[in-house]
Formats: C-alpha cells, sequence, structure tokens
C-alpha cells in the first residue's frame, strides 16, 4: 500500500497545481462575463442567457427573461444578449440602447477583470504581514533606504531617501518600475530623476550595477537597499494600486516591444504556455510549504504577483481595438458615437469575423509553440 500511497500523491502533487492554474483562468472568464452581465442588468438591457462553466450542459433553470445554465467544465462562462443580431423589435435589446450604456456594458467585463487584477494585488502585498521575521512584514517602495559607499550607484549620486521618479521618460510608481525599466535598457546608464529634500533632481547618464545570470546573460544588478512600510490598510491600498499601473505599463510597453520587433514568436505565450508558468509557481510554493516559510511566502507572493498581471494583462488587451474582441466593439460605439450614426451592420460584422479568423489562426500558432516547447523540457 505504501508505494502506491506514496505514487498517488505525486500524481496529486502534478495535478493539482495545472487544476488551479485552469480554474484560475475560469474565474477570470466568468468574472469577464459577471461584469457584463451586471452591467447589463443595471440598464435594464435583456439579457437571454448566462452560463457558468463550459461544455455540455448539466443544469439549466430560468428566472425573469433569463435562462441561468451550469455547464460541465468548471471554468469560463458566457452572457448573451443577442448583441450580434442587425435588428430587433424588443426595446430593450443590446442592439437598441443608447451608445453611451452600450459601450459601458462592452467595457465592463474588462473593468472587472482589471479591478481583479488590483484586487489579487492588494492580497500579494498584504500577504507580507504573514512573514515569520518581522523585518520582513513590509510593503516594498520605490525609496532609497541604503545606498553604500563604493557601490557604482552611491558615486552615480543615489543617497539614502532618495525617491525614484522617473527612469528616462517613464514614470516610477512602484519598486518593481525600476527592474523592468532597467531590463528594458542594454547598458543600465539612463538619465534618473529622484525626489531628495522635497526637489526633484535629474541626474543625467546615471549608471546602474550590471550582473551576470545563471544562464550567462548579463541584466541589471541591484546594489542599494529600498524602504520598506509597515502592512496597514492604506499602505496596502496604495500601493495595490501603485503595482497594477506598472503592472499595466508593463503591458503596454510590452506590446510596443513586441511590436518593435524586440520579442519573437518564442517570446510570447499562449494559454498552455501561461497555465505551465503558473503551474511551475504553485508547484514551487508547494516544495517550500514545511521546509521554509519565509520562502513559501516568497513563491506564494510571485505567483500572486503572476496572476495579478495575467488578470490586467487580460482586461487590458481586451479594450484594444482588435475586431472581434470588446475592444474593436467598442471602437465601432465610439465611432457610432462621434458621427452620431450606427457603422453598417454588415460591415462591422464582415470586420469582426476577420479579426476573429486571424486572432484564431494566431491562437493556433501560439498554442503548437507552447506545447512543443512544453515537450521540449
Amino acid at each position: 500500500m505504501m508505494p502506491l500511497a506514496i505514487s498517488l500523491s505525486a500524481v496529486w502533487g502534478k495535478v493539482w497545481p495545472i487544476g488551479l492554474a485552469i480554474l484560475f483562468f475560469g474565474v477570470l472568464i466568468l468574472s469577464h462575463e459577471l461584469g457584463h452581465f451586471l452591467s447589463a442588468k443595471a440598464f435594464k438591457i435583456r439579457v437571454t442567457e448566462f452560463a457558468m462553466g463550459m461544455g455540455p450542459k448539466l443544469l439549466s433553470f430560468g428566472k425573469g427573461e433569463t435562462k441561468y445554465v451550469v455547464k460541465l467544465l468548471p471554468f469560463g462562462g458566457s452572457c448573451m444578449m443577442d448583441e450580434d443580431v442587425e435588428h430587433s423589435d424588443d426595446p430593450r435589446a443590446f442592439i437598441n440602447q443608447k451608445p453611451w450604456k452600450r459601450f459601458i456594458v462592452l467595457a465592463a467585463g474588462a473593468i472587472v477583470n482589471i479591478l481583479c487584477g488590483v484586487l489579487i494585488a492588494a492580497v500579494m502585498l498584504g500577504s507580507a504581514a504573514l512573514q515569520p521575521d518581522p523585518m520582513h512584514r513590509l510593503i516594498g517602495t520605490p525609496v532609497v533606504r541604503a545606498s553604500e559607499a563604493g557601490s557604482l550607484t552611491y558615486e552615480s549620486g543615489l543617497r539614502e531617501g532618495d525617491v525614484f521618479k522617473k527612469i528616462g521618460s517613464h514614470k516610477v510608481f512602484a519598486y518593481m518600475d525600476i527592474r523592468f525599466l532597467l531590463s528594458r535598457d542594454s547598458d543600465r546608464i539612463v538619465d534618473l530623476t529622484v525626489e531628495r529634500d522635497g526637489q526633484e533632481i535629474l541626474m543625467r547618464n546615471f549608471a546602474f550595477a550590471t550582473g551576470e545570470y545563471e544562464d550567462g546573460t548579463k541584466g541589471y544588478a541591484q546594489d542599494f537597499l529600498l524602504l520598506g512600510v509597515p502592512v496597514t490598510f492604506g499602505n496596502t491600498v496604495k500601493y495595490a494600486a501603485a503595482e497594477s499601473l506598472s503592472m499595466s505599463r508593463l503591458v503596454y510597453l510590452s506590446l510596443l516591444d513586441m511590436i518593435g520587433g524586440k520579442f519573437s514568436l518564442r517570446d510570447i505565450s499562449g494559454p498552455v504556455g501561461v497555465v505551465n508558468i503558473i503551474t511551475e509557481q504553485a508547484q514551487d510554493a508547494q516544495a517550500q510549504i514545511g521546509q521554509d516559510k519565509a520562502a513559501a511566502l516568497d513563491a506564494l507572493q510571485n505567483l500572486l504577483f503572476l496572476c495579478a498581471l495575467i488578470s490586467i494583462n487580460i482586461g487590458l488587451m481586451n479594450l484594444l481595438p482588435i475586431p472581434a474582441l470588446d475592444g474593436g466593439r467598442l471602437l465601432f460605439t465610439l465611432i457610432e458615437m462621434i458621427i452620431r450614426k450606427p457603422v453598417p451592420r454588415k460591415f462591422e460584422a464582415y470586420v469582426h469575423a476577420g479579426g476573429m479568423a486571424v486572432l484564431m489562426l494566431f491562437m493556433v500558432l501560439i498554442t503548437f509553440k507552447d506545447i512543443v516547447q512544453l515537450f521540449q523540457k
């Protein structure tokens, strides 16, 4: 019995992180659809069906005009409002609503995803209160706690108490911005703006330290310490908002880098690749449980950071003016609000159908790449 018990435990240890990652994606999709559903109900727009889950129906029931459906696979969801019909005599149909109402309903799903990301970021920061060492029960800030004499940043002009304000032309919202923005610079020599004694100081051609990673590549190395603040409700809310702004910009700048050719197809991950990354982070956290509480909490925070980033990423990507996505529909609604008449529905339908075809082809390519990379590990 013992070998069988060990085998089952090993299998469960591999399966649950994958299930957690898939469930997380399902919750993101369901919360997105819930944003559409609640905003539509608030405007008294007719919702014909709201489904929880995907795949075959397990049960369904009607309440008022809406049919609620529970499906077999416990992730995902959908909100049906007949938004794709060309004409309707129903005054409460989505297509017959004023453009500004449709705009809010279309944007609500992405906004809920972004708010979920902010909430996860707050949980991530708040979890620092569980650290066993009181010295680590802190939230990181972009304020210099110490820069030792002799270090490169000290020689370049960085001093204790300096508050990072800008790296190059980009504002610093949270401490994570420092590493991310410097990782985009090849030589780590930038124009740095700090606040010192209430005044902003611009230090041109400021040199940050460079270190070598395990794979032999060189990158940013931090030779100074940053200040931490106590985990209070106010600090958690404040820095969760700052972290979320940083993540939002990370998505935006990464997209620009991709368009600019800094990333190849190999550097982009689809659902399979992202599930694999979440799985690895969950397994890392699991491996530390019972051995090193501080390391386990660090791994958990890394996992929560990743989940917050994914949630915000999904929200922002859905707002991009890409055909077939909410952002594409928002663009047509915005045009309607400007020219005061709707774009021909057939034309819009053709644009979204074409966009969906391109997106599906792109997803097939990315998924194939993710699967190949998965088997190469």
